[in-house]
């Protein structure tokens, strides 16, 4: 005796609105899955998508699971979005993002406008930047990219790349900045090519223009328009032990600390620029909470990561100088809302006003704006991010740190 199997109602609701399901009972919905946060509007859920996640939202046109099975929990996906397969869980996805199957996008993702990613790629915490592409077979935790210009300009990760955030001492205290937030965010500025079969070991920071050789692993700061050629030094014949070993201590707090503050001040053009364009757009309240959500995630965990590789090193000198509380609170207090207010709010108003000469397009209205209006906006960010470090440097008790 066979018995009929009934449609979740929850799915027979998103294909009355408009969703597109060509095999309804291969699709699992959870029940805490809010149909309402789906839009009906050309979204499509291929056979063997699984819904999870009271934050669960889905774009129009987006397209989910076309090359195998996808599951995402508390993901929220927008318009135009493609993800072939695979697990994703707590990231944000912007408009027109590609990612090819058997990916894994882990908690705290922000793929920006534009971003392309291959096959069997791993990434967690990493915030990419307009345009920015990735090949496949990589692993790219624990990063922030950014560079290029459009499809044709952009930044680019060679297939088969690892980001080394990873350490013996299990310290992942490893997070690299490729790019900057203040210039990255008005997208004009040179792509970086990390060429595959690579990789990097967190934490590095890499200015723009850089061009790193296919099979190098960089294991230092890249100077802005830095060019690498060969694969990096061969190891030392002498075998050290895990306990103690730490490499370059001072260089890797400082460049946790830019890190720290590069997030800020992305959690600065987020509250103060990208909301204007979310809440002009479908779902724009749920992408708003979903990227403050994100930034928060990435917060905390770089804190906590920092804390516990100072507390790791502490016999270090550089470390003993450390006062954690008063480091703690240049990245809590949330002091960044009130630095350069003056051309931040002037920003705001250029802004405004060319959403209602362009409309609500991202991209658009950035890649817009004149040299002097950039100029405005990156100013304020940049003292954002100098004001962030320069307190730190009293926590520290050292000048602030420079790219090397």
């Amino acid at each position: 005796m066979t018995k009929d199997f009934k449609l979740n109602d929850k799915i027979i609701a998103l294909m009355k609105k408009g969703v597109r399901i060509p095999c309804p009972y291969s699709i699992e919905i959870g029940d805490d899955v809010d149909a309402g946060r789906i839009s009906g509007y050309g979204a499509v859920l291929h056979s063997g998508t699984k819904l999870f996640g009271g934050q669960t939202t889905i774009g129009s046109g987006a397209i989910l699971g076309y090359e195998s099975p996808l599951t995402a929990v508390n993901c929220q996906i927008g318009t135009g979005v493609e993800l072939g397969g695979g697990f994703c869980r707590d990231s944000l996805f912007l408009e027109g993002v590609s990612v090819a199957s058997g990916a894994q996008v882990r908690e705290g993702c922000i793929l920006e406008e534009g971003v392309r990613i291959g096959h069997n790629v791993g990434l967690k915490q990493t915030i990419l930047f307009p345009f920015v592409t990735l090949g496949s077979l990589i692993n790219f935790c624990d990063c922030l990219m950014a560079g290029g210009t459009s499809r044709k300009n952009h930044s680019e990760v060679g297939s088969s790349y690892i980001h080394f955030n990873y350490t013996p001492n299990q310290d992942k205290a490893t997070p690299s900045l490729i790019g900057d937030v203040p210039r990255g965010v008005m997208i004009n500025q040179p792509p970086v090519f990390l060429g595959g079969q690579g990789g990097l070991v967190g934490p590095v920071r890499i200015g723009y223009g850089t061009v790193v050789r296919a099979g190098t692993i960089l294991r230092k700061d890249s100077p802005e328009g830095g060019k690498l050629i060969g694969s990096g030094k061969s190891l030392p014949d002498k075998v050290f032990s895990r306990e103690g070993v730490h490499g370059d201590v001072e260089r890797k707090v400082w460049n946790n600390i830019h890190y720290l503050a590069s997030l800020l001040v992305l959690r600065q053009w987020y509250a103060r620029i990208r909301r204007i364009f979310f809440h002009a757009r479908e779902f724009g309240e749920e992408m708003d909470q979903g990227a403050s959500g994100k930034l928060e995630m990435a917060l905390l965990e770089r804190l906590q990561r920092l804390r516990e590789f100072i507390e790791s090193a502490a016999s270090h000198p550089f470390i003993q100088k450390i006062r954690w509380p008063e480091l703690v609170v240049c990245f809590t207090s949330k002091i960044e809302e009130k630095t350069a207010a003056r051309e931040r709010d002037a920003f705001i108003r250029v802004i405004q006003d060319q959403i209602i000469k362009e409309g609500p397009d991202y991209i658009r209205v950035i890649q817009g704006l004149l040299p002097s209006e950039v100029a405005l906006g990156t100013d304020w960010l940049q003292a954002v991010l100098d004001d962030i470090v320069k307190r730190a440097s009293a926590g520290i008790g050292s000048p602030q740190g420079t790219l090397k």
